[in-house]
């Protein structure tokens, strides 16, 4: 069993009630993910409120929405931004991702999202966590439709998937004109395949070259005695141990 509460070095995440815990995966998104003159962010599938807690972290002049689809995590995050700093600059709302974008009156800078991903896997047994972890309560079509009618023209979705759904997400953003502006292919040690893909997409990508545009971070040393320094260097801001 996980720990009710992790604690970062500007606020505390408990999460004693979620589904789903504080991970890799959305610290990595949350200290990655980036976009230009920002002044409203949508985080999509909340859970706990991490990436929303590191968004306002991150940028101080944001006010952030954090949506999410199951009750108890409504809870959890609301108590968690509730005992942050930042209470006054995010909201919880604890609806369906479809219908609050058919009610919403925002355009956002940037929309960020650790999506559920499996689609034809054996499900777990645990039903709160089937629907964090299996895309069919928020299929990726939904998300990006969605994003593509919430975002600004310049604004960003930011999203975190295993590779084969990293490169299927991609191929169907296209369809909504959201191209790849940034990638980060992450492995555990270079000896390992890339586990997950971080990916940035726009209406107006900037052309980067191929080397700035799809980067690789190596979590740890390939002796595994360390985290290597790109890793801490991408998570110190938020990671007590660095």
């Amino acid at each position: 069993m996980g720990n009710d509460f992790f604690r970062f070095k500007q606020f505390i995440v408990r999460q004693g009630r979620a589904s789903m815990k504080v991970g890799v995966d959305s610290v990595l998104l949350g200290a990655w993910a980036e976009a230009d003159h920002v002044s409203r962010i949508l985080d999509v599938g909340a859970g706990t409120g991490l990436l929303s807690l590191m968004m306002a972290q991150r940028y101080p002049d944001a006010l952030i929405d954090a949506v999410e689809i199951d009750h108890e995590a409504c809870r959890q995050a609301n108590e968690n931004v509730e005992e942050s700093v930042w209470s006054s600059r995010i909201r919880v709302t604890c609806a369906d991702f479809t219908d609050y974008v058919e009610d919403c009156a925002y355009r956002y800078d940037l929309v960020i999202s650790n999506p559920p991903y499996f689609t034809a896997s054996l499900k777990p047994q645990d039903k709160k966590r089937d629907v964090a972890r299996h895309n069919d309560s928020l299929p990726h079509r939904l998300l990006l439709a969605g994003s593509a009618k919430l975002l600004t023209p310049a604004g960003m979705l930011a999203v975190v998937l295993p590779p084969a759904e990293a490169l299927s997400f991609i191929a169907e953003a296209a369809t909504y004109n959201l191209l790849v502006r940034r990638m980060l292919h992450v492995q555990t040690v270079p000896s390992k395949p890339v586990y997950r893909i971080l990916v940035e997409l726009s209406k107006t990508p900037p052309h980067f070259p191929e080397t700035d545009s799809e980067r690789r971070l190596c979590i740890e040393k390939p002796d595994r005695s360390d985290y290597t320094d790109a890793y801490k260097q991408l998570t110190k801001e938020f990671y007590l141990k660095f």
